[in-house]
């Protein structure tokens, strides 16, 4: 369909910018909303989506994913990836350096723009990596949301653990600076003290969370220091969730993944290296505490950190399995389904999956549900638990560490930039998404 069509969506209980609810209608036009209204009467031409009993929420920004394209596409590429996000109700993603070539300069940058102009479904955005080189191209490039550093947990030219090159590239530029947090030196010598341990449950262990902590620590010092934008990403102990509660300058910020809200170090008992990701599991009081950081507003947003391996990768023995777990198909449904249980609010959930992601990168008109902002939207049914079912899943691992869970909150009809680009089981392959700014 065309971009110009209209929508009206009928009748859907929808999730307003102040949080309440009401029910309503929702018209677009061309990529935008342009009425939200208890009921809007258009002669213009639409399609209607009679949406009465079904949730209407602004679609969701996965903050941080890895899709693997180039160099790595038997993992996943940007196709498979954002048909994926489709699915789950992911209208936007912002995707991470670490694929082959690195994106570390404008022309590595501009390859993954422009393969994503001709296969994403979905608005795209990509971070640049930092290395030990490339202070001038971290700069100048554009755009991006911001500069990726891996402190730890990391090898090659993006592993950046010395601390007066992090101070070199803290000391210059206002841009912001994401951290993966994890103290090397700790993780390589605990690696040492557990050499020969093949059960994948010692990876908690190894990469602990004093390594977690000592990192943040140092990455807060330094972001102190220069007053600089950083955003703690994948944060996943209650150490760190308490250092930033007790000391939290107002240009920090900070995410937890759905994987360190809802699982623990119990589930290598179940799925094994499928539960491995960096940084690793933790323990159900972890859980608790990342809780009520993020409904405290201590933390402030939700990412998946979607990591796909393949399921022969995932076999192998421990340590020779690669960290990381997809996440882009079930987040949304994670998250809303923990509403219903009653650990947070649909529009808590809302807040931390949209808004105040869109706020944070500084993300123009995305977010919200309210007239002149994108119609980037997403219908979820509430009333209906489906479990995660492998043989579904769009990703192109085709695994989930949530495999069996039964979930409510599925995204029924997904729309990017005022196109129906999912609607009940169907994809729009021809829909395309466009690349993000950030201001």
């Amino acid at each position: 369909m065309s971009s110009l069509q209209s929508i009206l969506i009928r009748q859907a209980r929808i999730i307003l910018p102040s949080g309440e609810a009401m029910v309503g209608d929702v018209l677009t036009s061309d990529r935008h909303i342009v009425e939200v209204a208890p009921e809007i009467a258009t002669t213009t031409p639409a399609i209607e989506i009679d949406a009465q009993g079904l949730t209407l929420l602004p679609g969701v920004i996965d903050p941080q994913v890895h899709f693997r394209e180039p160099g790595l596409e038997h993992k996943e590429d940007l196709f498979t990836a954002s048909c994926a996000c489709a699915k789950g109700g992911v209208t936007s993603f912002l995707e991470m350096p670490n694929t082959r070539p690195l994106t570390t300069n404008q022309e590595t940058l501009d390859d993954k723009l422009q393969r994503a102009s001709n296969k994403c479904l979905v608005n795209y955005g990509f971070f640049i990596g930092a290395t030990a080189e490339n202070l001038p191209d971290l700069l100048t490039v554009s755009p991006t949301p911001g500069i990726k550093i891996f402190m730890g947990s990391m090898h090659g030219q993006l592993l950046i653990d010395q601390e007066a090159l992090l101070e070199s590239i803290f000391a210059q530029g206002r841009r912001l600076i994401a951290v993966h947090a994890e103290d090397q030196a700790r993780i390589l010598q605990r690696r040492q003290e557990f050499a020969g341990i093949h059960d994948p449950a010692i990876h908690s262990q190894i990469q602990d969370n004093q390594a977690a902590l000592l990192a943040t620590q140092l990455a807060l010092k330094l972001s102190k220091k220069y007053q600089r934008r950083l955003h703690i990403l994948h944060m996943s102990t209650a150490e760190e969730a308490e250092l930033l509660r007790q000391d939290k300058p107002s240009w920090v910020t900070a995410e937890v993944t759905p994987q360190h809200l809802m699982l623990n170090t119990s589930a290598y008992e179940t799925i094994g290296t499928l539960a491995q990701m960096n940084p690793p599991l933790r323990s159900p009081h972890d859980n608790e505490v990342l809780w009520q950081a993020l409904r405290d507003g201590v933390i402030d947003f939700i990412a998946t950190d979607h990591a796909p391996h393949t399921l022969e990768e995932k076999a192998q023995e421990y340590p020779n399995t690669p960290s990381g777990m997809p996440g882009v198909e079930t987040s949304l449904a994670v998250m809303l389904t923990a509403a219903m249980a009653g650990k947070c609010t649909v529009a808590q959930v809302v807040n931390w999956m949209s808004k105040a992601v869109a706020e944070a990168y500084g993300i123009p008109n995305k977010g919200v549900i309210a007239p002149g902002y994108d119609a980037d939207l997403v219908l979820v049914d509430l009333n209906t638990y489906r479990p995660v079912r492998r043989e579904e899943l769009l990703t192109k691992c085709r695994w989930s560490p949530f495999e069996g869970w039964n979930l409510t909150g599925w995204a029924v009809t997904t729309i990017v930039g005022g196109q129906i680009v999912y609607d009940k089981g169907q994809l729009n392959t021809q829909v395309r998404g466009q690349a993000l700014s950030f201001v």
